[in-house]
């Protein structure tokens, strides 16, 4: 990476499936990610419990003595729905506020293989993004192929001009952890300049709430 700019990144964000998957690939990659995120002594935010993927690489960062933060809506914490919390843990009462405090807490998100869950969240972040609610880098880890399909949807989209060039650059992939977070570190967020003038309220807490909810 000489000669280009590193993005500092302390916690990275990361959206993956409360299963495992059919490969057991996802369930490998998702522990060596926790492991790369903490030898480069980067901290987690997830969707907390410890199901599925999201257990898997909750845990790898945690073993690597690196900072775990599960971020929760009430509603899966009764009956112990998906398990104990690998670190830290906050409680939200709404899908919608545990998306917000995740843009609001992360420098940078990854998604791994997951389903509508990951991918609501994944789309979420890129159109917030897209509308300079945040500036933050977004990447997928394509293991073995999962993500080709989606990748070659988004390059259609832009083809049929729903998705300008400018903002496909947007989502980035690779097929390898440190691959990816070399990526997000060295992402140059590149505003639209129309939509770069919207004023968003810069706190969900104050008297005039952001709408969140908008997806173009």
């Amino acid at each position: 990476m000489e000669g280009v700019s590193v993005r500092k990144i302390k916690k990275i964000c990361v959206f993956c499936g409360a299963n495992s998957g059919k490969d057991v690939a996802f369930v490998n990659a998702a522990f060596h990610l926790g492991k790369v995120l903490g030898k480069r002594k980067i901290d987690l935010v997830y969707g907390g419990g410890k199901l599925g993927l999201m257990g898997c690489v909750s845990t790898a960062v945690a073993q690597h003595e690196r900072k775990v933060l599960g971020i929760i809506p009430s509603a899966f914490t009764v009956n112990n729905l998906v398990g104990e919390t690998c670190g830290k843990e906050i409680k939200v009462a709404t899908m919608q506020e545990r998306l917000v405090m995740m843009m609001e807490l992360s420098d940078a998100f990854i998604a791994l293989p997951g389903g509508f869950g990951t991918l609501e969240e994944l789309f979420q972040m890129i159109s917030w993004a897209q509308l300079s609610i945040h500036n933050k880098p977004i990447g997928v880890l394509n293991i073995n192929g999962f993500f080709n399909g989606l990748l070659s949807f988004v390059d259609h989209a832009v083809k049929q001009e729903f998705i300008t060039p400018r903002a496909r650059k947007i989502l980035i992939s690779a097929t390898t952890a440190d691959e990816l977070v070399d990526k997000l570190q060295a992402f140059r967020f590149e505003p639209d300049p129309a939509l770069s003038k919207l004023k968003w309220s810069p706190s969900s807490s104050q008297k005039e709430k952001l709408d969140l909810t908008l997806r173009l």
